[in-house]
């Protein structure tokens, strides 16, 4: 199997793994209790807290831990407002399902949800005055996005949004571990990040803030997290997060510039194939390329790849499921008729240029004989 579907997750990586152990074994404690095992269990939450933090340039006290990127982006959202009354919140038309989710909840409540639209190239102008006014409360902008890559000037939207007194908050799940991510120069208010989008442990994500006071809990009970997120903390997989973050953080050029060389080599394959991947006039994550086949449905052709053993989507993990266009190229203008036949490769640790020359040979195979398989299929 080659696996080129790292945007959706990533594999643990082994050294990950190794620091996850003793958390999953001997080292049991809650990190509540105040004997030598809960103490332990502390100890290693604020040591990962701090290896969080440094990867997008925080401090350890801005990081609060989640259960996932998900549910980061709910607690941006929903708890930077929950206790007002209803005005407007904005986000760009390319964001998460679970942004869109969560502010999709707001209007149920009454609130108004401005969609700030991109451009053909999935970019968000970072003039959005007309989506950001004095009743808008907080605007979400995702760093890089996940179907295409393309990474957003979230300097230059913040600072517009903060011009209007907004809050800002930014999805950097698909960012961080690819490119740089400095949240005390970003001017973002919040900053969500997912583990297992950079070979560390599903289940487990953060949201940084820039203090705790701008947002409410939306779990009640306990006063873990600065009482943002109560619960008895996941240590093991907080562990494996903080290894994720250190690892990423050393190798980050290292894997940024390997990364590239084959993407580069991937496009130049799809280019004499007759085919452009989408967005390629903008500045985009090093790993991901997006494109579509014309001879296939982007399901069939996800099929006869997977019998090939090559593991890859047709875009959004969260969604690909569903038998929907995918709301990012549709965002963008792409005719419909390329929307159902959509492939994205993103790469990752592991992957080589053995596997980029193989993927191109299958896929030129396929397309070749796409008129006679639709032929014997009639039959």
């Amino acid at each position: 199997m080659i696996y080129l579907d790292h945007n959706a997750t990533t594999p643990l990586d082994a050294r990950v793994l190794e620091a996850m152990l003793p958390y999953l074994k001997q080292q049991y404690g809650n990190p509540s209790s105040t004997h030598h095992l809960g103490r332990a269990a502390r100890q290693a939450i604020n040591a990962a807290r701090e290896q969080v933090a440094a990867l997008v340039n925080a401090r350890p006290e801005q990081v609060i831990f989640t259960g996932g990127g998900t549910e980061a982006n709910h607690l941006a959202l929903l708890g930077a407002v929950q206790e007002e009354a209803p005005a407007c919140i904005a986000v760009s038309a390319v964001e998460h399902a679970s942004v869109r989710g969560a502010a999709q909840s707001l209007e149920h409540r009454g609130w108004q949800v401005d969609v700030i639209p991109v451009d053909e190239q999935c970019r968000v102008a970072p003039d959005i005055e007309p989506y950001v006014h004095a009743d808008t409360r907080l605007v979400s902008v995702m760093w890089a996005n996940n179907e295409t890559g393309v990474l957003q000037d979230i300097r230059a939207i913040a600072k517009r949004v903060r011009k209007h007194g907004a809050l800002f908050h930014s999805d950097a799940t698909q960012a961080a571990g690819k490119v740089p991510v400095d949240f005390a120069t970003s001017g973002t208010h919040c900053l969500t990040l997912a583990a297992h989008k950079l070979n560390g442990p599903k289940g487990v994500g953060a949201l940084v803030v820039e203090r705790a006071s701008l947002l409410k809990p939306l779990l009640q009970g306990g006063g873990q997290e600065k009482g943002l997120r109560a619960g008895t903390e996941n240590v093991a997989g907080i562990v494996g997060f903080g290894a994720a973050a250190e690892f990423a953080r050393r190798e980050l050029s290292a894997r940024t510039a390997e990364w590239r060389a084959l993407r580069d080599k991937l496009e130049a394959g799809l280019r004499a194939l007759g085919i452009t991947p989408f967005a390629q006039h903008a500045e985009r994550l090093p790993n991901t390329v997006q494109f579509s086949v014309p001879q296939f449905t982007g399901e069939t052709l996800l099929e006869k790849l997977d019998q090939a053993g090559f593991t890859l989507s047709s875009g959004s993990a969260c969604s690909s499921g569903e038998i929907a266009p995918s709301h990012v190229l549709t965002a963008m203008g792409v005719p419909r008729g390329s929307l159902g036949n959509v492939l994205r490769v993103s790469l990752g640790a592991g992957n080589t240029e053995a596997h980029v020359d193989a993927f191109c040979t299958v896929l030129a195979g396929l397309m070749q004989g796409s008129r006679s398989w639709r032929s014997a299929l009639a039959v």
